[in-house]
């Protein structure tokens, strides 16, 4: 059967389960935007493209399966590029569709042209250009295979105009093969047997899990072998939801705004089982005396990040889940009983850490940020989709806010992109239509893609936001009155809009709270709204994250006030 490029692109798209595209038309790509008429993909239209490659990558995030954004060629293509270094940072599988101009015309410098091939690279896992419309079928397949596989991350496709435009016989595809590509799921069994002589040996073992658990769906497995051994747990910010943060095995985030407890017990263990995790500069601190007393073990199924930032005793490559399925079944061969028993006047050591220096802060007359986090937790019951922005209000959400599964906290980490929280909302609610999504804002970040307000009214996605309204980038504000003798340069905010009236001109809601005592009936005003919500909270303009460890210092030089 002979089709259209665009046709054939589509069908492909049918087969690996796509149901929504997140993308903006254009010139290059009009073939494509005309064969979607006859699609039963949705195709959701924001209103730039850093809103829709953010918002796949958060449709991404939160369902499982592979995000997908479209744009034209030229500035559609490098408008995304922020949005696929995020997903590159954070692994998260993506596909993004570019335009191109007709393949005469490639280095011509012709009307949007640019090499966003070779823009990309860095900050992709692999991209393609399609120089022949009988290769796009299986180009395609194999974009989705590598997203997911592996450790996931963005592809990128590239399509000349005259690609999509010519035809070429389709054939339905078989599963890919790569000779070249060939992830390691199944772990080295010598290997986890030494994971599980280390554990029945330690005395004060330590599990830190981040993203890659959440990945592998690797949570429950997670939460066996904690609680069958009794082993505290921490955790990076992406590795939030992994284990349940309602569980008293549960620490809280690691690192330089983790808890004291977590940083602690990071600090003074003998063991630590680190899953899924890269071992980021704001999780270890200074390196050389991060986690100084312990053997380290690491987890991964991408064998380039093991040993990359801090010296492992025991490698282990292979998936999250079905590695520690194989450690918690070797470990049921084991005295599990005994073993935990072990640990028994550690988690002792550590609730007294828990009771000395604990998460708090003063809610007096003016609204604390912190407090609005901890309202937002009890009144959606901790059950709701929480996006962040990237600062102050990124690091109350992870502190104050409790996550029971992966999936519920949507977040930039590795690349810390502002202005991703609204439109990752959109992209969560996309996936979960009956589920309450709340982007937990500043009002700095919240401006750099405001404009995707006008995309949630569109297509009736009710997202709510609460911006936590300082009048400062708060962060950097934070570390100027820190470490620049509060020389406030450049993150003040003389003038900001009036959020309420410029939700209401985007057609959604807006409200406000100016003191504690209006914060509840605010945010349950906002929950019983069936449309999206900007909710507006004037909070302390000076209030600051604690604890806090200085840049360069180790995990247990905290700044607690």
């Amino acid at each position: 059967m002979k089709l259209k490029g665009a046709q054939i692109l589509l069908k492909m798209l049918e087969e690996e389960g796509v149901d929504t595209i997140f993308g903006y038309p254009g010139g290059a790509v009009l073939d494509i935007y005309d064969a979607l008429m006859d699609s039963n993909i949705r195709h959701i239209l924001p209103r730039h493209e850093q809103g829709g490659i953010h918002a796949a990558d958060a449709y991404a995030r939160a369902t499982g399966k592979v995000g997908v954004c479209l744009v034209t060629s030229g500035p559609g293509a490098t408008n995304t590029v922020t949005g696929i270094a995020t997903a590159y940072m954070d692994s998260i599988p993506v596909v993004i569709l570019t335009g191109q101009v007709p393949t005469p015309l490639i280095g011509n410098d012709a009307f949007q042209e640019v090499d966003i091939v070779g823009i990309t690279r860095p900050c992709t896992k692999h991209n393609y250009l399609v120089k022949d419309v009988r290769c796009l079928a299986a180009k395609i397949k194999e974009a989705f295979h590598i997203a997911r596989s592996g450790r996931p991350g963005p592809v990128l496709l590239d399509l000349p105009k005259d690609m999509i435009n010519s035809t070429a016989t389709y054939n339905p595809l078989g599963d890919v093969r790569m000779k070249s590509y060939n992830p390691t799921y199944k772990p080295n069994i010598r290997q986890v047997k030494k994971v599980a002589e280390l554990i029945e040996k330690a005395k004060m073992p330590v599990i830190f899990s981040g993203g890659g658990v959440n990945l592998s769906l690797g949570h429950e497995a997670l939460t066996t072998l904690a609680r069958k051994t009794r082993i505290p747990v921490t955790g990076s910010l992406m590795g939030l939801g992994a284990f349940p943060g309602t569980d008293p095995l549960w620490l809280g985030m690691l690192g330089m705004h983790g808890t004291y407890r977590a940083n602690m017990a990071i600090s003074e263990c003998d063991l630590m089982i680190a899953v899924g995790v890269r071992f980021d500069d704001r999780v270890t601190g200074k390196t050389d005396e991060f986690a100084p007393n312990a053997k380290i073990i690491q987890i991964d199924i991408d064998p380039t990040s093991i040993q990359k930032n801090v010296p492992v005793s025991v490698p282990v490559v292979g998936d999250c889940r079905i590695t520690l399925e194989l450690l918690n079944d070797l470990l049921e061969q084991m005295d599990r009983g005994k073993i935990a028993a072990k640990h028994e006047a550690w988690l002792t050591r550590i609730e007294k850490w828990k009771k000395s220096t604990p998460l708090v802060y003063d809610q007096k007359e003016t609204i604390k940020p912190q407090f609005v986090v901890e309202k937002l937790y009890e009144l959606t019951g901790g059950n709701a989709i929480i996006t962040t922005e990237v600062g102050q209000n990124q690091m109350w959400a992870a502190q104050y806010y409790h996550f029971n599964r992966p999936g519920q906290f949507i977040s930039s980490g590795g690349l810390g992109t502002m202005g991703f929280g609204l439109p990752a909302a959109i992209g969560a609610q996309a996936g979960f239509p009956d589920k309450t999504v709340i982007d937990i804002a500043g009002d700095g970040s919240i401006q750099m893609n405001i404009q995707e307000l006008a995309t949630a009214v569109q297509y009736n996605l009710p997202v709510k936001v609460a911006i936590l309204n300082n009048g400062f980038l708060g962060m950097v504000r934070q570390w100027q009155e820190l470490f620049y003798d509060r020389r406030y340069s450049s993150t003040h905010f003389s003038h900001s809009p009036d959020f309420v009236r410029l939700a209401e001109a985007y057609g959604a809601v807006g409200l406000r709270a100016n003191k504690p005592e209006e914060v509840e009936a605010v945010i349950e005003k906002a929950l019983a709204t069936d449309k999206p919500v900007v909710m507006d909270f004037i909070v302390e303009p000076e209030e600051s994250v604690y604890p806090m460890v200085p840049a360069g210092a180790p995990i247990n030089k905290m700044l607690l006030v």
